[in-house]
């Protein structure tokens, strides 16, 4: 016990004195984790309202691949993106592999399938006679997508919270085609599982503080945002 409690307590010094590496190590995850939502959040919102929108062949195909992919294991995600961005991959001019870039390259394509899926529940729920009163009053396309996604704000915000939760939390894919260099790719969950199997407990528990945090914010802002779309229902 006298362990661990020392552990903790070496966790909260690293925290509370700044300690350069471990927000080093912040730091690249928030980066890479928001860039690569960033990327990811337009085509997923845009295929998740023309999938829930439009009725085209194949389309219940592309609903089951989309869900069926919120399941996909992230470290499958970074294989594959390694064998594409390695020496004699396909990519491999792009020198990706084991940077900052091939990451976000990866939590892109982590974050997609969670924001399609999302984006596509709250665009099926509305009530049809939104899109339909738009088209009726003469707007454009664009404008009602845009009515659309207005009323669908509290989900689609929910599914970029989700992402984001998604991409911050993963280790398989951050691994494998960052490689965990230290100062450049050690994102919180590659860091958290070295120091754990050198048996350095301080620094892992001091990120996984930390990464719990970010996850009581989230779930906060998901409750507010839940709270908000009630409390609109109620009033109309």
């Amino acid at each position: 016990m006298s362990d661990i409690a020392d552990a903790v307590a070496r966790a909260f010094a690293l925290l509370f004195t700044g300690d350069p590496d471990l927000w080093r190590i912040v730091w690249v995850s928030l980066k890479t984790s928001i860039v690569g939502l960033l990327l990811a959040t337009p085509p997923a919102i845009l295929i998740g309202y023309i999938v829930a929108m439009r009725r085209f062949a194949g389309r219940r195909i592309v609903i089951w691949l989309a869900q069926a992919a919120l399941s996909l294991p992230t470290v499958l995600i970074g294989l594959l993106l390694y064998l594409l961005l390695s020496r004699h991959g396909p990519l491999g001019g792009l020198h990706w592999l084991f940077s900052q870039s091939g990451i976000v390259v990866g939590q892109c394509i982590v974050a997609l399938p969670v924001l399609l899926a999302f984006t596509l529940a709250a665009v099926q729920g509305l009530d049809p006679r939104y899109a339909e009163t738009a088209i009726a009053l003469g707007a454009s396309p664009m404008q009602v997508m845009v009515r659309v996604l207005h009323e669908a704000r509290f989900g689609v915000m929910a599914a970029v919270l989700s992402g984001f939760g998604r991409v911050i939390s993963e280790v398989g894919c951050a691994l494998m085609v960052g490689g965990n260099i230290e100062g450049e790719t050690r994102t919180i969950t590659t860091a958290i599982a070295l120091e754990t199997s050198k048996g350095e407990f301080a620094q892992g528990i001091a990120l996984g503080i930390v990464l719990v945090t970010i996850a009581l914010l989230m779930n906060g802002a998901l409750m507010l945002l839940q709270g908000d779309a009630h409390t609109v229902r109620e009033r109309a």
